[in-house]
């Protein structure tokens, strides 16, 4: 009998102790994934913030299916910089101007929470229009060179032709355009003057773009995500999943 029960109070010592192993297994889980969420969510609004490019509006810089990080640190943060955009504070903080020619991400001015893709192409003060397909900033047409056709296949395999330049801006920054030809409805443009604290952004992929010339307009300083940094991956949805 004295055997019998001590046999049996073993078998509960080791039944509560493998108890208290799983509990504690449970809340060790918990608790890394709980540290995971705010490292990542530290990360995303500090640092480092991935994004895909729904559209063509940057080609030949960016393709549809692109996956590229943004640095949220470049230009100092704003409410935008947070999840969601909670407005914990208005303006900028730590800023730092961003340079004609970046790639950026932005919060789309008409209701703050689309998100947009374009180069920055004026600067505040800057007086900027189209004429004939040729870029002027400052009365001055901005340098462009040939640089052969560019083509773009839709989801049927039609192929559209686009001419390809290469545009070098007032500082020297050299990009890539493509035009369908200089007289799109985007050509001509009156010229306007960027208001203090925004910027005038455009697509690479000029006759196809919303950008400054229509609903954008001017892009403020504060609804600047951060600056386009690198690629990590591309995918087009035609193919299979498994084949970056």
């Amino acid at each position: 009998e004295i055997c019998a029960c001590l046999v049996g109070s073993e078998m509960c010592i080791r039944d509560r102790g493998r108890k208290m192993e799983k509990e504690e297994s449970l809340a060790d889980t918990v608790k890394t994934v709980f540290y995971a969420v705010v490292i990542a969510i530290l990360i995303r609004t500090f640092l480092f913030e991935p994004f895909k490019i729904p559209s063509g509006s940057m080609y030949p810089t960016l393709y549809v299916g692109d996956y590229l990080f943004v640095s949220k640190y470049t230009y100092g943060y704003s409410k935008h910089s947070l999840p969601f955009s909670l407005p914990l504070f208005n303006g900028r903080i730590w800023e730092d101007m961003p340079q004609r020619g970046d790639v950026v991400v932005f919060k789309f001015p008409q209701d703050n929470k689309t998100d947009f893709i374009k180069r920055i192409i004026g600067l505040p003060g800057d007086k900027v229009k189209m004429s004939g397909g040729r870029l002027y900033i400052n009365g001055k047409a901005v340098s462009r060179e040939d640089a052969g056709d560019f083509v773009i296949r839709d989801e049927g395999g039609n192929a559209e032709r686009f001419h390809q330049y290469t545009e070098t801006l007032p500082e020297g920054f050299k990009h890539t355009i493509i035009e369908i030809s200089d007289k799109e409805n985007a050509d001509n443009t009156l010229e306007v003057t960027v208001p203090q604290g925004s910027f005038f952004v455009m697509g690479d992929n000029r006759d196809k773009s919303n950008d400054s010339r229509f609903d954008v307009g001017f892009v403020p300083f504060e609804n600047l995500v951060g600056k386009a940094r690198f690629l990590f991956f591309s995918h087009n949805d035609e193919g299979a999943w498994y084949k970056p």
